[in-house]
């Protein structure tokens, strides 16, 4: 578990379909930093590729925590929007 206590660490997400040639990954990672800030870094990308990454800062664990929560609820609509859903690893 993590400083924060916000989730499980990291959260590794994937979503295949090698018919189609979809590989992606999906993870965040919630940390607490010197300044003692909430840091919930997400990265994406193709699987074995290098990626992208974000990372954002929260004072409280509440906006911390609507931040992960809007994560979340995109990877959920994959399925639509990709046709694949994420599924944890």
């Amino acid at each position: 578990m993590n400083g924060a206590g916000l989730l499980p660490n990291p959260v590794e997400l994937i979503a295949l379909d090698p018919a189609r040639n979809i590989r992606r990954r999906y993870s965040i990672t919630v940390s607490v930093d010197l300044f003692g800030m909430i840091v919930v870094e997400s990265r994406w990308g193709r699987i074995g590729a290098r990626g992208q990454a974000q990372r954002h800062a929260f004072a409280d664990h509440a906006a911390a925590e609507r931040y992960i929560a809007a994560l979340l609820q995109k990877r959920g609509t994959a399925e639509r929007r990709i046709g694949v859903a994420y599924r944890p690893v």
